[in-house]
């Protein structure tokens, strides 16, 4: 007679668990994601051009769908794509170039104002307790020479995207291209779920940029006008900035409000200076911090924490360019890593709690990308 067979294997919450701990796992998909982002720096020359002409062709790539329900060729179609993305890329590359030609030139005739605004600052400071280092280093923002670094600093970034722009302009016709070929599968990415993520994204994407453009020009015309009107110089150059900051989430309003507010500060002291900082809450924190969020919002569906710290990594990684470019490709990471995976419910919602209804749903190819 046998008794009661036993046996070690573990019982209660432990049993049956196989694999990695999760805080190993937590750390190993850590240091991925930091190699992968250390390769995405050292190449960011390279991958920023093309970060940028994927956002434009995503843009421009809706353009199709109509004409082809026309009856229009694939292949004209395409050629309109690029037609559209190309006036995109046009139009922005004119508008940079145009105002940082007319702030370089503007420099040479406010050095003497410039200068004595400096050593104005320079002798507040000093007169409140602050030591003459600290002073002179404060001050040193407004002298000439500083400026004319910053200028030459600028006309140095216009150069280097000019000649990105010609591979921009390259990568614009190869992926307008792919994306009629794949407009033609059945399913685009291989399946209705990763179709439905994918759709959601590029929709998303085009949203996104359609809402800040629209407030960029309401918030630009405003402030050019309100500038003209207060006489600070080269209005046209201020709009323009601040039309291409409001693509700069959560800071792009201080980025676009410190140039003229110095400026004015040098053409009519601090009474001018403090009503350019008031008019400019005014118009900008209602239209953009008040009104546009909400309509940001239901376009991309970020959390306002996530997206302050896409604006500071995607700089960080690629450059300057990372910060306009930081809430497409921070939904890109999303799409690829948190929604495909049922488990990471937890990131879904720290993200911003995307809707996942129709994530299952068939999507036309006609619609997809």
């Amino acid at each position: 007679m046998t008794g009661p067979a036993t046996t070690d294997a573990p019982t209660g919450a432990g049993a049956g668990r196989t694999g990695l701990a999760h805080g190993t796992r937590v750390l190993l998909t850590f240091a991925a994601a930091v190699v992968a982002f250390a390769g995405i720096w050292l190449g960011r020359e390279i991958l920023a051009p093309v970060a940028v002409a994927a956002v434009v062709v995503i843009i421009a790539h809706p353009v199709r769908f109509p004409l082809e329900r026309r009856g229009w060729p694939k292949w004209a179609a395409t050629t309109l794509v690029i037609v559209v993305a190309y006036l995109i890329l046009g139009i922005l590359a004119g508008l940079l170039i145009f105002a940082s030609a007319q702030f370089v030139a503007m420099l040479p005739d406010y050095a003497d104002e410039l200068q004595a605004t400096a050593a104005s600052i320079a002798d507040t400071l000093s007169t409140l307790g602050l030591t003459d280092e600290a002073s002179a280093a404060a001050s040193s923002v407004l002298e000439p020479g500083t400026l004319v670094g910053i200028a030459a600093s600028v006309a140095d970034a216009v150069l280097g995207f000019a000649t990105a722009f010609f591979f921009v302009l390259a990568y614009v016709i190869f992926m307008a291209a792919d994306a009629a070929r794949f407009g033609r599968l059945r399913t685009v990415f291989g399946g209705a779920r990763a179709d439905g993520i994918g759709t959601r994204y590029f929709s998303g994407v085009r949203r996104y940029y359609v809402v800040n453009a629209t407030f960029g020009a309401i918030v630009a015309v405003l402030d050019g006008l309100l500038l003209w009107a207060l006489g600070i110089p080269i209005p046209i150059v201020w709009a323009i900035l601040a039309f291409v900051t409001n693509f700069v989430p959560n800071i792009g309003f201080v980025l676009g409000l410190i140039p003229p507010a110095v400026l004015a500060l040098v053409v009519g002291g601090w009474p001018l200076a403090l009503a350019v900082v008031l008019a400019y809450c005014v118009i900008n924190v209602t239209l953009q911090v008040l009104i546009q969020p909400k309509f940001v919002s239901d376009a991309v569906d970020l959390s306002l924490t996530l997206s302050f710290f896409s604006v500071v990594f995607w700089a960080f990684v690629i450059g300057p360019i990372g910060a306009i470019l930081s809430i497409p490709l921070t939904l890109l990471v999303r799409a690829l890593l948190v929604e495909p995976d049922d488990r990471a419910e937890t990131l879904r919602r720290l993200s911003g709690n995307p809707a996942q209804e129709g994530s299952h749903h068939v999507v036309e190819p006609s619609q997809a990308g």
